[in-house]
């Protein structure tokens, strides 16, 4: 069996990470199987990287040493936006990630984890769950020879942070914005310019002035990377990410060679993930959204009417969009839609009534 250290090594030695790697030796009889997992994100980064260690810890817990997996954070073995790749060509046999980074791949795919003004994190898990949601996620990735689980979700983003205040559409117009998934064609559909930059660059780039927003994640993540020393206004709501769902995927082969028991397992440690991610992510976004604003330095604002207005306009026209694009992706698009429609009354419902609570 391949050491970590020595596969580290080989692939630094070979000076291409993803390609060249030996695969782990497959178990004999009675032989433990070892799987590599890989992220997209940094290590015990807030959020996703904190959620990727807990589902491999419960694996290799309940699987009682009939298999082991071992985690490598980003570009430790393969970057961070070729996780379904190495996983679809078994490179290594999992991944955790999330969907919406193949939108370039598959227009439809970003569904699974959030699109602007969508599902939140439960309906999601609702539309996955107990409609036909994994299913059509089933069959978009098929091609790939991979499938996916959900597995943890950072719950709703905020707005972003903007250097200037915001009063109207006409203020977007040329504001550069870092900005990720549909949303980037919905900012740039408002005016703006949307920019991809990673995560370690955000506040590099805001101190040179190389970008005017950022649209990241939620408090928690946005606190420890240290967004609200450089920006001085924090918007909501984050119609860009209503929900922030990650992905757990293992290639076919991989699952193939698991027992019902083992698969049972990889399942439900990734389902486990969706819930103590969620309430996580809660928990620590009120605290870090309580430290934020303790600094003085923070004004908290919402989004203006008419900038909430374009944008919506802007997001249906992308998802008729993205539903002309392919047979699938229309099935997965209209799914989508009629969930949408199914849980609307009850969510805002159940909104309105936290509010009242929160009122008294």
């Amino acid at each position: 069996m391949i050491s970590r250290r020595l596969l580290l090594s080989g692939a630094a030695a070979s000076g291409a990470a993803a390609s060249g790697l030996t695969a782990p030796a497959i178990a004999q009889t009675g032989e433990p199987l070892w799987f590599r997992l890989v992220t997209s994100w940094p290590r015990g980064r807030a959020g996703p990287g904190v959620s990727a260690q807990r589902i491999v810890d419960r694996i290799n817990a309940m699987a009682d040493g009939r298999m082991r997996v071992d985690l490598f954070a980003a570009n430790e073995i393969v970057a961070p936006l070729g996780i379904l790749d190495a996983v679809s060509n078994e490179t290594v046999e999992m991944g955790h990630t999330a969907a919406l980074y193949w939108q370039g791949k598959n227009p439809a795919a970003g569904f699974f984890t959030t699109v602007p003004f969508g599902l939140g994190p439960i309906e999601h898990q609702a539309w996955i769950e107990l409609r036909d949601g994994q299913a059509l996620w089933d069959e978009l990735y098929a091609p790939y020879g991979v499938r996916a689980f959900m597995a943890g979700n950072t719950g709703p983003s905020m707005g972003g942070w903007f250097r200037r205040r915001i009063t109207s559409v006409e203020d977007l117009r040329g504001l550069r914005i870092r900005v990720q998934g549909i949303g980037a064609q919905v900012f740039e559909r408002l005016g703006a310019t949307p920019m991809s930059i990673a995560a370690g660059d955000l506040v590099t780039s805001l101190d040179r002035g190389t970008i005017d927003a950022v649209e990241f994640l939620a408090p928690s993540t946005d606190y420890e990377t240290g967004l609200h020393q450089h920006a001085a206004h924090y918007y909501a709501p984050g119609f860009n990410k209503p929900n922030g769902a990650s992905e757990l995927l293992i290639s076919e082969s991989a699952w193939s060679r698991l027992s019902d028991d083992l698969k049972t397992i990889v399942r439900e440690s990734a389902r486990a993930e969706h819930t103590m991610g969620l309430a996580d992510a809660h928990a620590q976004n009120a605290t870090a959204l309580d430290a934020i604003m303790r600094t003085g330095n923070v004004s908290l604002e919402a989004f203006p009417a008419d900038v909430m207005r374009a944008a919506q306009e802007a997001s249906n026209a992308l998802m008729d969009e993205i539903a002309a694009s392919s047979e699938l992706a229309g099935r997965i698009v209209a799914s989508y839609r009629e969930a949408t429609a199914a849980f609307r009354h009850w969510s805002a419902l159940s909104s309105d009534m936290a509010r009242s609570l929160l009122r008294t």
